[in-house]
């Protein structure tokens, strides 16, 4: 074989690779053709594609001075701080008039884009265009699989945005104008992992809408006073409000929220990455009063390790369930067989009736449908309340049942008690939301974390397989002050696309809303149970009517709640309870 730094004939690929791999400091005679490093060369090549797809994002090939340019760009963007001329060209190494041709020549490109800060145009601000963003977002993961590839080299044609290694959200863009609400976007929202996850990226937020986001964040019955408080006011205080699902059927029918969508707008369409039992829940007479922007399931959730260990199968029915955890308590060392919520009025009241829709019967009457119950076509009708129905006493019987397989305080739990003793191994097994699946899913230190098994209602006798949907969608005030109406609408379609959900996902929040985003690659990899939920919409499981929207829900959670804590307590009789929910609630009008 000829000396490969032979200058006697022109330097072919494999000369090349020697020489290089000879300033790494191998030994050039000790290489055969077919014998080279090919970790030295995986390396080589990683170098090789960076270098040509960071030059590509750049619109300036061969040119990686500015890469600095770059790496400032999305530095900011990332940080939620505001970019200029200015501060780019002082972040790069060049000379500002050099670094201001590279910006100007990037802007033309397309790879920078330009925000106008005032009516003039004469101040901007810049941001990373969608391009560069996805460019950004296909390049960093393609690096990633590559460097995890110790002896493969990977087709540089194949990347993660082709499918090779499955689909892939990319990552948000600053809107190309800002949302322009004066004073900035008033947001009255939930304290739940979504909503903190959103808290927590506030500046990233305020940066891609372009403007300030003052927020107000309070627990489910406070914010439900709020809204009810705000929506007698003669302006609203808040643009943009957060309302637990089951609201909307009073909201809707007091018109105290506005339309969404362009009149005559094919929803089911335009929201088909969305949970079609999601959209059913904020829709009516063909107007979408709300947008989701977290979706969850009522799931029991069961330790599997526990289960494998005790050799249990997860329960199918409440009889089942009952028997589980029994055989929990009495046979392992988890103190307790279940948890779940009991403190009075509202918690009690969903524990209620999501129990008796897998009896079979929604707490309230509705019409029937192939798959299951539908919304009364009539928006201010108040179904009548089912406590009298044979499925409502067989509910309440089966939680008198559950409560020595309980923790003590079972009758004081609410939804965060309840995950938060499943997720320190107090209990086998728990009716829990998937929203608060991160107490256990990302904490490395719970009992049940990387263990977590998911179901549906274990049923009753003449029920079916069902996970009572749950969550919140954003809505506008119907007593917005007119001129805030569009910029609140372009916010709400920013804080719930695919790359804004994805963003709450992966840092904290696992209540996905769109399937697109639980396809990603990255979210698959997080936790279990987001494939689950998913499953469970695709199967017709995931379903609306257990928690309707319709007039009156609300008060009838509460009566629930009160009259079947009174029960359970001792108070009064099963039998007593519900006959005085059922008299309560008719005297609700």
């Amino acid at each position: 074989m000829k000396n490969p730094s032979s200058k006697t004939n022109p330097e072919g690929p494999y000369e090349r690779l020697n020489n290089a791999l000879g300033e790494l400091g191998y030994d050039r005679d000790a290489l055969g053709e077919p014998g080279y490093d090919r970790d030295a060369l995986k390396k080589m090549e990683l170098l090789t594609m960076l270098e040509q797809k960071l030059s590509n994002l750049l619109g300036i090939k061969g040119d990686l001075r500015k890469l600095d340019i770059l790496i400032g760009l999305l530095t900011d963007h990332f940080l939620g701080r505001t970019t200029t001329m200015s501060s780019l060209a002082g972040a790069s190494k060049l000379t500002y008039s050099t670094a201001f041709r590279a910006i100007e020549a990037m802007v033309d490109g397309g790879a920078i884009v330009r925000r106008t800060k005032t009516k003039s145009g004469k101040t901007f601000s810049l941001h990373p265009s969608p391009d560069l963003l996805a460019g950004w977002h296909a390049t960093m993961a393609e690096a990633q699989i590559w460097a995890g590839s110790k002896t493969t080299k990977i087709d540089q044609h194949q990347t993660i945005s082709t499918g090779k290694f499955g689909p892939s959200i990319g990552l948000l863009s600053a809107l190309p104008e800002s949302v322009g609400l004066s004073g900035g976007l008033r947001f009255l929202m939930h304290a739940d992992p979504t909503f903190m996850a959103m808290h927590s990226l506030k500046r990233q937020f305020e940066l891609i809408l372009g403007v300030k986001i003052r927020s107000k964040a309070l627990a489910i019955d406070r914010l439900d006073d709020e809204i009810r408080r705000n929506a007698s006011r003669k302006k609203s205080e808040f643009d943009i409000i957060a309302c637990d699902m089951p609201w909307f059927g009073d909201l809707i029918a007091n018109n105290q929220l506005l339309p969404l969508n362009a009149p005559g707008a094919d929803i089911k369409d335009q929201y088909s990455d969305f949970y079609p039992d999601a959209i059913q829940n904020v829709t009516r007479s063909g107007n979408i009063y709300g947008i989701p922007i977290l979706t969850t399931a009522e799931m029991l959730v069961y330790r599997e390790d526990l289960f494998s260990e005790m050799d249990l199968t997860p329960p199918r029915t409440t009889s089942e369930l009952l028997d589980t955890a029994s055989e929990i308590m009495t046979n392992s060392s988890v103190p307790y067989g279940i948890a779940w919520n009991g403190a009075r009025g509202t918690a009690m009241g969903h524990t209620f009736m999501t129990v008796m829709a897998a009896h079979g019967c929604p707490i309230v009457d509705l019409p029937l449908t192939q798959d299951g119950f539908g919304l009364p076509d009539d928006v201010m009708l108040r179904p009548k309340a089912n406590f009298l129905r044979l499925e409502a006493q067989e509910t309440l019987e089966f939680l008198f049942r559950l409560l020595p397989l309980s923790p003590p305080n079972v009758l004081q739990m609410n939804w965060y008690d309840r995950a938060r003793s499943y997720a320190l191994g107090d209990v086998g097994m728990a009716y829990s939301h998937t929203l608060l699946a991160n107490l256990f899913e990302l904490d490395s230190s719970s009992a049940a974390h990387g263990s977590t098994g998911y179901v549906a209602h274990p049923t009753g006798c003449n029920g079916t397989p069902v996970c009572p949907l749950g969550g919140y969608a954003l809505a506008i005030p119907a007593n917005i002050e007119p001129s805030r109406i569009e910029g609140a609408r372009k916010a709400i379609d920013a804080l719930t696309s695919p790359e804004a959900v994805k963003l709450y996902v992966a840092n904290g929040s696992l209540a996905s809303t769109r399937y697109s985003v639980n396809a990603d690659i990255e979210v698959k990899s997080l936790s279990p149970m987001i494939q689950a939920v998913d499953c469970m919409s695709r199967n017709k499981i995931l379903r609306m009517w257990p928690r309707p929207p319709v007039r009156g829900i609300k008060a009838i959670i509460t009566i629930a709640g009160e009259e079947v804590h009174d029960a359970l307590l001792g108070k009064k009789s099963l039998k007593d309870a519900l006959e005085a929910a059922q008299i309560r609630s008719e005297k609700l009008g």
